[in-house]
């Protein structure tokens, strides 16, 4: 049955990609909105909808390590991980106007991160803080949202087959990640792989798997606007919504290790991403390999 979940949990993943992507192409192009701001919102927020959960319920159940590791542990694997395999794919091309705001916002949330993880706790005032920081870059983010791509023209049928699209790829990406993550955790423990390495590659990367489906299936069909904004959304959500909602509803300590180790580890990656996209016209294969190295030796150093 373990099996049966991983394959029924891949197929899931890779259709609900295709549909949210189809979807969500759709959209930008009626309202005349550039893919990239569809893929920073509707799309990366989506597929983060599993890190939400994750982090709640292990707040709730007092497992602060696996609310904390979840969020920072998916935002490095957003980065080396997905944008990595994404390029290797296909080479990532992104016009979006405002793609350096978006860049900064997401770095500005990893670094105000700094003092709480110092502090070793995440009331809910600062929880509200982070919030009030995602309510605040939507508003922008919607009021300036740069330039519509050239082949943006409305495309023909019907506005609510577009939502359709989108809500069927996320409830497939969710089903999907859930699947995903049991299966695997269960075939790890039956040969033996501790808790400790499951938490640390299933639960962040399995709640990343979304992430991955929908870059891919974006690479794939030559919409590297939506894959990237899928990424650095889901990134600015992840510190901004997920640990903001978590830490309102139950107040997170933070270990020292993650303000020592993990959260210079994303921090170090979010400006990676950013020299990458800012400096060069094009991700090619060669930067998407030297991404996934990294984060071999991030997952390696992070066992000791």
């Amino acid at each position: 049955m373990d099996i049966i979940f991983v394959l029924a949990g891949l197929a899931g993943l890779f259709v609900g990609g295709e549909a949210l992507v189809r979807g969500a192409v759709a959209i930008a192009q009626r309202l005349s909105l550039p893919p990239l701001l569809i893929g920073l919102t509707v799309v990366g927020f989506g597929t983060s909808m599993p890190e939400l959960l994750v982090s709640l319920q292990a707040a709730l159940k007092g497992a602060p390590d696996i609310a904390i590791g979840n969020i920072v542990g998916s935002n490095i694997a957003n980065i080396l991980l997905i944008l990595g395999i994404t390029a290797l794919v296909w080479p990532i091309r992104v016009s979006g106007g405002s793609l350096k705001r978006d860049l900064l916002v997401m770095i500005a949330a990893a670094l105000a991160l700094i003092p709480l993880f110092v502090g070793g706790q995440i009331g809910r005032g600062a929880g509200l803080a982070l919030f009030a920081g995602l309510v605040c870059y939507l508003l922008w983010a919607f009021l300036t949202p740069g330039d519509a791509t050239e082949d943006n023209a409305p495309p023909a049928g019907r506005s609510w087959k577009s939502v359709f699209w989108v809500a069927l790829g996320l409830a497939l990406l969710l089903v999907g990640a859930r699947l995903l993550v049991d299966g695997s955790s269960n075939i790890a423990r039956q040969f033996g792989v501790s808790e400790a390495f499951i938490g640390l590659t299933v639960v962040a990367v399995g709640t990343s798997l979304p992430e991955l489906a929908t870059s891919v299936v974006a690479a794939l069909k030559r919409q590297s606007d939506i894959a990237v904004g899928n990424i650095v959304g889901s990134n600015i959500f992840n510190v901004l919504g997920i640990l903001g909602v978590t830490a309102v509803v139950s107040p997170v300590p933070v270990t020292a290790r993650f303000a020592a180790f993990d959260l210079p580890v994303m921090i170090g990656a979010s400006v990676v991403l950013a020299a990458l996209l800012l400096a060069r016209p094009v991700v090619g294969r060669v930067p998407g390999a030297l991404l996934l190295l990294g984060y071999g030796a991030y997952v390696w150093a992070a066992q000791g």
